[in-house]
């Protein structure tokens, strides 16, 4: 079995943020935990990294089903023990079409935070013990740059784009400090990780601005193996705190 044990959510694309961050963490030595909701999607991407040598496995998780989390912690305690680990990655989709707080679909709002915020929540007490196991698990939220229309609150020149999706972000790097300060009498450490315009829905078309996701990919990683008096609490992008 590898040194450390990882698991990330929101991996089952081919072309994701989520199974790029997979790999550089087996690569690093990690035994990788790559889930998605969709059954047999988890594996396949699983799969496809055990064929490049790689130490992974697959594993069906859908934040938006409370029973998941405790399921998926009853196979990392079951098999390891332990959890080194944990990046939340999982997300739903930004509703680009959608410039205004007061125009924003209720049900989605409902549907960003349940999965962006509470999922990550209840995944991350339910993973509590097991990071608590291990001699210096870290958890890692992927946030946004999106979070920071909704940071700068009446200082924004023009309405908020995606607002329900900006919204979950900002929550959630709210969430990062309060589990950080949860966590501070242990040797777990947990941050927040802009990724910035990574290129991952080849299918929506090419930006310039965008980069290769195994680019975003190092600095997620990054911020999953600091050392012992690395961060907590904090947002980074590309290994610096952003305010």
């Amino acid at each position: 079995m590898a040194d450390k044990i990882a698991l990330v959510t929101g991996a089952g694309r081919a072309e994701g943020l989520g199974v790029a961050v997979a790999r550089v963490l087996a690569g690093q030595g990690h035994h990788v935990l790559v889930t998605a909701r969709k059954d047999g999607q988890a594996e396949e991407r699983a799969a496809e990294l055990r064929a490049e040598g790689l130490s992974a496995e697959g594993l069906r998780l859908d934040l938006a089903d409370p029973a998941d989390a405790a399921r998926a912690a009853e196979h990392v305690k079951s098999r390891y023990g332990r959890l080194d680990a944990l990046i939340n990655n999982a997300s739903c989709m930004p509703e680009w079409d959608t410039f205004s707080m007061l125009d924003a679909d209720m049900d989605y709002v409902r549907t960003a935070l349940e999965v962006n915020v509470v999922g990550v929540w209840g995944l991350v007490q339910a993973m509590a013990p097991l990071l608590k196991a291990a001699p210096a698990a870290r958890v890692v939220n992927i946030s946004s740059g999106a979070y920071q229309q909704i940071a700068a609150g009446p200082n924004l020149p023009q309405e908020v784009g995606a607002p329900a999706y900006s919204f979950s972000k900002y929550a959630l790097n709210a969430l990062t400090g309060s589990l950080a300060t949860a966590f501070r009498d242990t040797d777990v450490l947990v941050n927040a990780v802009d990724p910035g315009r990574a290129a991952t829905h080849p299918e929506l078309g090419e930006d310039e601005e965008d980069r290769p996701a195994a680019e975003s990919a190092v600095w997620i990683a990054w911020a999953a193996t600091l050392p012992a008096d690395g961060p907590t609490g904090g947002v980074f992008y590309d290994g610096e705190r952003v305010a």
